[in-house]
């Protein structure tokens, strides 16, 4: 389906371009939320006739955003989570909770506006970025942690991970040696030996 964009829109274009999308992206995104018309003669008649009051309405949104993305630019937001001890979440971080936790501090922005590929199932930091208007975008910081501390030592950069994968080395390590002395085995196989020899010596 051919639509008329009434924004910007990443990946697809700038106002008043009319492009090639696929018929349920048309219908129920760009159609549905008023970003784009059909571009039918008809409609294309109409956008001539509001150009100049989307253009003005855009500037004075643009306006308004670029304050807010000074707000939100640079900002970190800590989420606190339950997880394991190689530090995946018993759960996940979704576009909600940051959403949530950006409101906690004041900032209004909807679930569109947060541009998160996927949910977050570890602990540390990730860029997000936040489409504040579709021509004005902000990144924050998100720290996923266990604790308020454990939020501190990632915000100072100590990766927790590798010491993770270091603590798990070091405990493969110890079970792999512990096939090769078993407390138990020794105590039943070998103590009558050790015990026949202590004999023989005497």
């Amino acid at each position: 389906m051919e639509v008329i964009l009434l924004e910007r829109v990443a990946k697809l274009g700038q106002m008043g371009e009319v492009v090639k999308v696929r018929d349920g992206f048309a219908r129920n995104f760009l159609l549905k939320r008023g970003k784009a018309l059909r571009a039918t003669a008809e409609n294309r008649a109409r956008y001539d006739g509001m150009k100049a009051e989307l253009e003005a309405n855009n500037l004075q949104a643009k306006g308004e955003a670029n304050k807010v993305a000074e707000k939100i630019e640079g900002k970190e937001i800590i989420i606190l989570r339950q997880a394991a001890e190689s530090g995946q979440l018993f759960g996940s971080v979704s576009v909600r909770d940051i959403v949530d936790s950006l409101a906690a501090d004041g900032i209004k922005v909807s679930r569109p506006q947060v541009w998160l590929d996927s949910p977050i199932k570890v602990i540390g930091q990730q860029k997000v970025t936040i489409a504040v208007h579709p021509e004005v975008e902000a990144s924050i910081t998100v720290i996923v942690a266990r604790s308020a501390d454990e939020a501190e030592r990632i915000k100072r950069g100590e990766d927790l991970s590798t010491r993770q994968e270091d603590q798990d080395a070091a405990a493969e390590a110890i079970a792999a040696a512990g096939e090769f002395f078993d407390p138990e085995a020794q105590h039943d196989d070998d103590r009558p030996a050790a015990a026949a020899d202590d004999k023989t010596e005497n």
